[in-house]
Parts: C-alpha cells; sequence; structure tokens
C-alpha cells in the first residue's frame, strides 16, 4: 500500500532535501512586473511545452489549455488533472523521488501555497496584470502566486425531487431526518474544494455539525464536481456540499438543479496558479502564467464555467451572481494548512471512509 503524505511528512521531506534555506532566500526576491514580449513568446516557443498540474474539470482545463495553444502556436499544453489533496500527495512523493515533472501548479486548497513556499519549491514570478489589477489578497506577497478563480461551495437541490418550499435553507437544515438517505457530499481528503469548505464549517458550527451529518447516510464521493453531476441525474435529491459552478451551468443547460447560497454564508474557495522553481520548460511556465491572469483570459475563462475572478476588470456574465451579493463565509489558507490532517483523520472516523 503506498504510504499516504501528510502535510507535515511533505515539510520534514523538505527539510531533509535542505530546500528551506532556499525558500528564505526567494522569499527575499520581491519581483518586478513582467510583460507579455516577443522575446518570452520566442524563449517559451522553443520550449515546445507546458505541464500544468491542475484541480480544474478536465474538460475546462482542456479548454484552456487549448485557447493557451491557439494563442501561441507551436506550444503544447499537457495537463494532469486530478483532487488538490492528491496532486499534493504526489507532489511530495515526486520532489522526494527528485523527479521535477511539472512547471505550473493550480489548487484549490490555497494552504499548499504556504507549504510549497516554505519548502523553496516555488518561483517569483508577477506579470503586469496581476501587479496592476489584482487586489493584495489575491497575490502572494513574495510574487510565488496568484489567485485565478474564486469560487462557492454550496448546498444545491434536484428540482424534479424537492420543490422550493421544501428545499433546505442552510447548513443545519441539513440534519433534518427528513433528507437521510437523500444527499450527496464530496471528500476532504481528495478534493481541495471541501478540504478548504470543512476548515470553515468546522470553525463556523463545530465537529458537531459534522458528526450528526454523518449520521444521515449521505453518499460520499470524491471530488466537488460530483455532487453537481449526482444531483441533475436524480441519485440524489441534495447537495451536502460541492462546487456551486457546476450547478450553474447545469441549470443553464436545462438541467434540474437549483443552488443554495446557505443562510449561514457559502464557503468560499480561492484557487491560486504558481511557477514551479523547477520547471522544466519555465519561459513557457511564466508565459502561461502572465496570459493565464490576463484580462482576456480571466473573461473568458469567468464566462465560460461560471467561476468569479480576482481581476478588477472581469465582470460576471449578465443574468449570474455577483460576490458582493452573497453571504460569504472568511477564508483562512493558514488555518487549513495547520488543520488538513486533523480534517482528514475525524472526517474518515465520522463517515467511515
Amino acid at each position: 500500500m503506498r504510504k499516504v503524505i501528510t502535510r507535515r511528512d511533505a515539510i520534514k521531506g523538505a527539510a531533509a532535501l535542505g530546500v528551506t534555506a532556499f525558500a528564505a532566500s526567494v522569499k527575499a526576491a520581491s519581483p518586478e512586473p513582467v510583460s507579455i514580449t516577443p522575446s518570452l513568446i520566442e524563449a517559451a516557443t522553443k520550449e515546445a511545452k507546458m505541464i500544468l498540474y491542475s484541480s480544474m474539470d478536465l474538460p475546462v482545463g482542456e479548454k484552456l489549455g487549448k485557447a493557451f495553444e491557439a494563442k501561441y502556436p507551436g506550444i503544447e499544453v499537457q495537463i494532469e488533472r486530478s483532487g488538490s489533496e492528491r496532486l499534493f500527495q504526489r507532489l511530495a512523493q515526486e520532489f522526494a523521488s527528485n523527479i521535477r515533472a511539472a512547471d505550473v501548479i493550480n489548487t484549490t486548497d490555497a494552504s499548499h501555497i504556504i507549504t510549497w513556499k516554505r519548502n523553496g519549491w516555488l518561483a517569483p514570478f508577477v506579470s503586469e496584470d496581476m501587479a496592476r489589477y489584482f487586489l493584495a489578497d489575491y497575490r502572494d506577497p513574495d510574487g510565488m502566486s496568484a489567485t485565478s478563480r474564486i469560487y462557492l461551495s454550496s448546498i444545491a437541490y434536484n428540482t424534479n425531487l424537492v420543490k422550493p418550499e421544501d428545499a433546505p435553507k442552510g447548513f443545519k437544515d441539513l440534519l433534518d431526518p427528513k433528507w437521510a438517505g437523500k444527499m450527496v457530499k464530496g471528500h476532504p481528503a481528495y478534493s481541495g474544494t471541501i478540504m478548504t469548505a470543512t476548515f470553515q464549517l468546522v470553525r463556523e458550527l463545530g465537529w458537531d455539525y459534522f458528526e450528526n451529518l454523518s449520521k444521515q447516510r449521505v453518499m460520499q464521493v470524491q471530488s466537488s464536481t460530483d455532487p453537481p453531476k449526482k444531483l441533475a441525474l436524480g441519485e440524489r435529491a441534495v447537495m451536502a456540499d460541492g462546487n456551486e459552478y457546476n450547478v450553474v451551468l447545469l441549470k443553464e443547460a436545462g438541467q434540474p438543479v437549483e443552488p443554495v447560497y446557505p443562510v449561514e454564508g457559502a464557503p468560499t474557495v480561492s484557487a491560486p496558479t504558481a511557477v514551479f522553481a523547477s520547471a522544466p520548460h519555465p519561459n513557457a511556465a511564466r508565459l502561461f502564467q502572465a496570459w493565464l491572469h490576463t484580462r482576456e483570459t480571466q473573461q473568458f475563462f469567468t464566462d465560460f464555467t461560471a467561476q468569479y475572478s480576482a481581476h478588477s476588470e472581469v465582470t460576471p456574465k449578465p443574468g449570474r451572481r455577483k460576490l458582493s451579493d452573497l453571504k460569504l463565509m472568511k477564508e483562512d489558507a493558514a488555518g487549513v494548512e495547520a488543520m488538513a490532517d486533523e480534517i482528514k483523520t475525524r472526517y474518515a472516523k465520522l463517515f467511515r471512509v
């Protein structure tokens, strides 16, 4: 059986490899903003490839990759997709084995950036758009990452199985016995979205909430993208967590689903992207990072995925909700990092998965 790498293991392993000293020197560097220049494009094109580790839904990641390839012919984008928590383990194992395969990483667990930055694994890079249009809350102060997408983990219901007046209004409503055996949710040991959401819910509602929820015979799936699909298929009537944007897209496509923005507030997820210091294709990686955070790409991504952008000039597609109109739970990446192993252990014990 392959050993599961905890965050504590990852930090210890990095220290053993002698990379924490490098982290301090990287942190001291405050890079100047970089524009997309002909010389950068030329250097990236010579490398001919860029490898992205990502937790994005595969169709989303592939469409994004194809858009980059169309913009910069001659550069292939290879996407390695998995849940953020699995990617975290994979990278720890790769670095421990002296494997340096990834150029760029997009994670839905922002606490991963803290660990990787401490380990000295990330390269400082700030594009002009990041410096000019992204608030400080959505940029690492030392230029190690930028938030590429923001979204919510919400409740939702199947409109063929639940009447609007009977639908849950918040997380505490999910403890009503009438929902027993009728819910589906993601797993924090696989999904960074669910890890982030679980932390916020534990902070706001306590472990007692999850203890009571675990008695509701909840269908357990892995990714945050899975609950909306189960909901649309009618396999379950209510989504206890999962990503809100897939519910919005399914509803726009005519599927019988309806998102619920919980009265307690919706857990908020920021998904940062970073370039690895050991990137095999460093120029292509930087070009991709700069391109990803332009207004043009961020607007395209937001329109296509129903997620939100940290770019100040990007606006939601007409008819969609604005983050400013919603009650949100506060993010805390450092809190997630400190509590991640406990969340995985206690959750597995409660839900027996």
